[in-house]
């Protein structure tokens, strides 16, 4: 057995001094760690379908991004939302280290707040490129889509006719769309109004020619070019109000489709306030199954809108988009007093609100044919998207929705919802009794047991 060395004040001197120099180490460690943390971020996502981390097609698009993302977040001075969108926009400066995320008190910004367009608290404003996009939820697909329409490379011209007493894209007035237009001029769309009468010809560069409510006659050599536009294979967004063509029959035979005469008569507005009849209500249930509604769940108002009947084509693939309920009906008599249906004269609902329609077309580029698809959607009112009405539940959205499909910018990014499936423990009722039984006399009973146990241990020594 080996002999013991003695202890002597020098290797107590020894001991304490290997003690300090451990210390010492242990907090160098220690402080290198914090200060790795901080300038290294390290997270790992265990979850079971990884819902706290990007998905693989946001973690991609990010890559393709090559210049910084500003996100300013107009929040009050609220800590848990705050963090919720600190949290949120954190996930993707994880994988690009170059977007800047900032919060502005809406209450200290009115005027910028107004100028903006802000309506919710919290809402996200993503800069890049010099473009503008507005997000309101902390919705992955939302934010990773706005992204993508940022990142977009080529130029949309969007074509207004004017001159015939159309709503103005760029006006003011209550009837006019000028919040809208706007909007689409922030989300990188270029805008440009075309009166007929004065160019006698149509720009070459349009992406999607609009129509919105006309209110006087076209001229018959003006319905020929915008026919003319069409079978070219042109794009086109046809806002028609309740009431006459004004020259535009031609263009509608040409369409297979056909207004029905009155004015959509709805009631179910008066569930969520709204006394007047002629607004028609558009819930989650009546949108078609169609790119431009998928995923949208929100409900949009149409004012003094015309149903669209839509025919047999041989050229064209017809599909609604939306639709008012089975309750309502084409009034075609006086909007006054109590209003009923005329089994006669009146169409009866479901009546279709708006149709889209494409074809395959093909066009000379670069010396040789190509074929693309051609898009048209034609709504029954125009009312949705002017001033007074684009704030109203969906119905910026939905427009929004509809331009983007019409230019062919359409391909979003899907990203299904991973929910969590730990959330909830369900066990049988046997289970559950047992597990009663167990907290409340079984266990109860071994603790009273261990007690007496150690108390008897404790007298016999």
């Amino acid at each position: 057995m080996a002999e013991a060395r003695p202890v002597t004040r020098k290797t107590r001197l020894l001991a304490r001094l290997n003690s300090l120099v451990m210390l010492g180490l242990l907090l160098i460690a220690f402080g290198l760690l914090a200060w790795l943390s901080n300038r290294h971020a390290l997270e790992y996502d265990w979850t079971a379908n990884g819902r706290h981390s990007l998905a693989e097609a946001s973690r991609e698009l990010l890559t393709r991004l090559p210049d910084p993302v500003e996100v300013t977040s107009y929040a009050r001075e609220n800590p848990l939302l705050r963090e919720s969108i600190r949290q949120f926009v954190g996930r993707y400066q994880t994988h690009k280290d170059d977007i800047t995320l900032r919060f502005v008190n809406p209450d200290a910004a009115p005027d910028e707040v107004r100028r903006l367009g802000i309506r919710v608290d919290g809402e996200l404003v993503i800069r890049y490129q010099n473009r503008v996009e507005h997000v309101q939820s902390d919705n992955e697909q939302i934010f990773t889509n706005a992204l993508r329409r940022l990142a977009r490379d080529r130029e949309h011209w969007l074509t207004f006719i004017e001159g015939h007493g159309e709503r103005a894209i760029l006006g003011v007035a209550n009837h006019d769309l000028g919040e809208w237009g706007r909007q689409l001029i922030s989300q990188g769309y270029r805008v440009q109004p075309v009166n007929l009468g004065e160019t006698r010809a149509l720009p070459d560069n349009i992406s999607v020619l609009v129509i919105a409510g006309p209110r006087a006659d076209y001229l018959p050599g003006e319905a020929r070019l915008l026919k003319d536009y069409i079978d070219a294979g042109g794009n086109l967004l046809w806002l028609h109000d309740p009431g006459a063509l004004h020259g535009l029959g031609p263009l509608a035979e040409s369409l297979d489709i056909e207004f029905i005469r009155g004015v959509v008569i709805d009631s179910a507005g008066r569930l969520i306030g709204i006394d007047d009849p002629t607004i028609a209500l558009v819930t989650g249930s009546l949108y078609a199954p169609h790119p431009i509604t998928e995923g949208f769940d929100l409900a949009t108002l149409f004012p003094m809108a015309a149903a669209i009947r839509a025919g047999q084509s041989e050229t064209w693939r017809l599909k609604p988009v939306l639709a008012s309920g089975a309750h309502t009906w084409s009034e075609t008599g006086k909007l006054e007093g109590m209003l009923e249906p005329d089994t006669e004269t009146d169409a009866p609902g479901p009546l279709t609100l708006s149709v889209s329609l494409e074809r395959e077309i093909e066009q000379p580029e670069g010396g040789e044919l190509v074929t693309r698809q051609q898009r048209v959607v034609i709504m029954g009112d125009g009312d949705f998207l002017s001033n007074t009405y684009l704030a109203n539940s969906g119905n910026n959205e939905l427009g929004n929705r509809i331009i983007n499909w019409l230019s062919s910018d359409d391909e979003f990014i899907s990203i299904p919802p991973r929910i969590a499936g730990d959330l909830q423990l369900n066990m049988s009722g046997i289970t559950l009794g047992l597990m009663g039984v167990g907290f409340l006399f079984i266990l109860p009973a071994l603790l009273i047991a261990m007690g007496i146990s150690i108390g008897l241990g404790r007298r016999k020594r």
